[in-house]
């Protein structure tokens, strides 16, 4: 009987410490490198039409929110994106599917060092450093260096372009992070660990 129930309770615990990631596939992510020369007509991206949301999970709950974007520049030329940048502020760090109390402390403890450490680095960078094409007309391979908390990777994503113009710029992407290259490596409670992958979905759009 005892075997029974040290087995039942370790699978329990088992089960209790897997935690599947967010749905998206994992950027590619190396060593930062060099930023690529911006070439062609500068754009500014529009922040009012700008977004970043963040999906994240753990054992015992999915949660999601969002994140504004500050600033930044799009680069445009021929019809191609070939450079560019953003901002992110991660003050404005929200969550949007809990209320009250509990939504006030997982905002309070994402910010927090746990996790972003936003008292000390309050912004976040992406910063192009190549742009090949993708497997559809619309959609180009980027790469660039994210840098959070102070570190800085090299990650490679897709994204399609719906608009790409000397006047007029926009695309979205979606793809899944690892914390952990950032130095973000709390794991969470023993029995609600916490997805070692961050969902991001991107909205980008710029304007001369």
């Amino acid at each position: 009987m005892k075997k029974v129930l040290v087995l039942l309770g370790g699978s329990a615990l088992f089960l209790a410490s897997c935690v599947d990631n967010p749905e998206g596939k994992k950027a590619e992510t190396t060593d930062s490198t060099k930023v690529a020369a911006i070439s062609g007509a500068q754009l500014m991206v529009d922040t009012t039409l700008s977004s970043l949301a963040w999906t994240a999970r753990k054992v015992s709950a999915t949660h999601n929110g969002d994140v504004k974007i500050k600033s930044g520049t799009i680069a445009i030329s021929d019809g191609k994106l070939t450079g560019g940048n953003f901002t992110v502020d991660l003050t404005t760090l929200t969550n949007k599917d809990l209320e009250g109390e509990y939504k006030g402390k997982l905002e309070g403890h994402l910010k927090s060092p746990d996790f972003f450490d936003v008292a000390n680095h309050p912004t976040a960078v992406f910063e192009i450093t190549e742009v090949k094409p993708g497997t559809t007309p619309q959609q180009v391979v980027v790469s660039g260096n994210l840098t959070i908390r102070g570190v800085s990777k090299n990650i490679t994503f897709d994204t399609n372009i719906s608009e790409a113009t000397e006047n007029s710029f926009k695309a979205v992407a979606d793809f899944n992070i690892a914390r952990e290259d950032w130095g973000i490596v709390y794991t969470g409670k023993a029995d609600d660990l916490i997805s070692k992958e961050i969902n991001l979905k991107i909205n980008l759009a710029a304007t001369k």
